[in-house]
């Protein structure tokens, strides 16, 4: 690569990084099924044991482009009381940056459909750098205070969810915490984020459902991040959706139930920036693992 072709990828990827990450958590295409790193209230709503395991390969092809892997396992573990612990490691560039926290809910039966749940979660992220990676430079003394240490997090959600439809609000993190900003080479402070999230299934036939849902990140004095994703579910074994971020990419996905218990998924995004010219593309795969009773495995796979 001539240096005049360096200088244009590293101003896209400035570009990129401004409004791709100015929220500075990370980002899922499959946001739907990976609902417990958003929102702590989810845990135990599923009525049993579930495992998901993700992992995401963004803009491949440019070097220093975000790579994160997360697991989550969360149960119910009484009539209305929900645990889950959440495991993510996000790099960018010179940055890694390891999460675990610990999930809390307690539900309320609304009615025979509906339930509220309120959750909390507390934990913390670890940040190291490592600026033997990739042609980063470190500015002398600056991440001192930063490298290497344990952040706490505390964050808290609602969400209201019935048979086939939810709606959740929730807050990762009220501690601002100091981080590595990929923009700036820096550190920066972090801001609260918001996380709308909703979504609702219509049973088109007796074999089709469809799934609409939607995402929103909020942070004050940062760009809005929406993703709108639109799923379709063929005899409860098949899942083709499209979704689209806005001004950032659109999506094609894909998922398998490989039985009562295991769901396999992958979702592609396609850049809609300038940066489409640098990079071939996203990628994103997912596991699920689901311990349901002999009763819960003859009902349908629940959509979310």
């Amino acid at each position: 690569m001539n240096l005049k072709l360096k200088i244009v990828v590293g101003l896209v990827l400035v570009l990129a990084f401004h409004c791709s990450y100015a929220q500075q958590d990370p980002q899922y295409t499959d946001y739907m099924f990976n609902t417990l790193t958003v929102n702590s209230a989810y845990a135990g709503s599923r009525g049993h044991l579930t495992a998901t395991g993700l992992h995401r390969t963004q803009w491949v092809g440019l070097d220093g482009a975000p790579k994160t892997q997360s697991f989550s396992v969360e149960s119910p573990v009484g009539k209305n009381v929900g645990l889950g612990v959440v495991l993510v490691n996000d790099r960018l560039g010179p940055s890694d940056e390891f999460y675990i926290d610990a999930n809390f809910s307690y539900t309320l039966n609304l009615n025979n459909d509906s339930r509220l749940s309120f959750g909390i979660k507390g934990g913390g992220r670890m940040l190291s750098l490592d600026f033997t990676k990739g042609n980063f430079q470190e500015p002398e003394g600056v991440f001192e205070n930063i490298n290497n240490k344990f952040l706490p997090t505390v964050g808290a959600g609602v969400y209201w969810h019935s048979d086939n439809s939810y709606v959740g609000l929730s807050v990762p993190n009220f501690l601002t915490d100091e981080h590595y900003d990929g923009v700036q080479n820096a550190i920066a402070a972090e801001r609260l984020h918001y996380f709308l999230i909703a979504g609702k299934v219509f049973d088109l036939s007796p074999r089709v459902q469809f799934k609409p849902a939607f995402l929103g990140k909020f942070v004050v004095g940062a760009p809005i991040i929406v993703d709108l994703s639109a799923n379709f579910m063929f005899d409860d074994v098949l899942r083709l959706g499209v979704a689209y971020r806005w001004d950032d990419s659109v999506s094609g996905l894909i998922g398998l139930q490989l039985g009562p218990k295991l769901m396999v998924g992958y979702a592609y995004d396609a850049t809609t920036t300038r940066l489409q010219n640098f990079n071939s593309g996203s990628h994103e795969i997912m596991l699920r693992f689901e311990l349901r009773s002999r009763e819960k495995q003859l009902k349908s796979p629940r959509f979310f």
